[in-house]
């Protein structure tokens, strides 16, 4: 056989993972944080829009995000018990590290 008859199989093209946005809730664990994701779904009877949140623990490797920040999340594979998000963005940073710079200007 030569090379040129071999036919490498291709792998299926992987469906895209899913992303959603929330808030942070926690950030008092190493490397987790439990985002919190709000979303509206309209009530089965009657039909009025309730919010409904799932909690999510989603991995930060380098511990960027803190209490508040918007992040985007993706799905992955379970990395603990618990974990089977990652946090791929910092949409928005929260109102602690702007109070934060609020305090250090008082303080000069």
């Amino acid at each position: 056989m030569t090379d040129a008859t071999k036919t490498t199989p291709k792998k299926p093209a992987r469906s895209p993972r899913k992303t959603e946005i929330g808030v942070v809730a926690s950030d008092k664990m190493t490397k987790t944080r439990r985002v919190i994701v709000e979303r509206l779904v309209p009530h089965p009877k009657y039909g009025k829009m309730m919010r409904r949140r799932t909690v999510c623990h989603a991995h930060d490797e380098a511990n960027t995000s803190h209490k508040g920040d918007v992040v985007e999340i993706m799905e992955t594979r379970p990395l603990s018990k618990s974990k089977r998000w990652r946090i791929v963005r910092i949409v928005r940073l929260g109102a602690q590290q702007a109070l934060a710079g609020e305090d250090e200007a008082a303080r000069t």
